[in-house]
């Protein structure tokens, strides 16, 4: 679940290619979900949710063009490198009684 923060005055731009990153990554093989949502208590911070069918689906995502030319792109755009947290549901922790 990457997070990226936009510089001041970079908001639109950042999100921009957010959106552009969302719909090209939608077609890759496994995805399962790519959604960016708009933080809406912090300005400017914007929340990827990604799910992939496996994990390897989405280390092949990870070397997309799309993916490299976006991370280049939006450097100079963050306030603070992105941040990635991987998240498990905790689904796949419970167990049948």
């Amino acid at each position: 679940m990457p997070v990226f923060i936009a510089k001041p005055g970079q908001e639109a731009e950042l999100q921009e290619a957010l959106a552009r990153l969302q719909s090209a990554s939608r077609k890759d093989a496994g995805c399962l979900e790519y959604t960016v949502f708009a933080d809406g208590q912090r300005p400017g911070t914007f929340v990827l949710f990604e799910g992939w069918a496996r994990h390897e689906d989405l280390e092949a995502h990870n070397e997309e063009d799309h993916v490299k030319d976006f991370v280049k792109r939006v450097q100079p755009l963050l306030a603070v490198p992105f941040s990635v947290t991987p998240i498990t549901p905790l689904a796949c922790y419970s167990q049948a009684p």
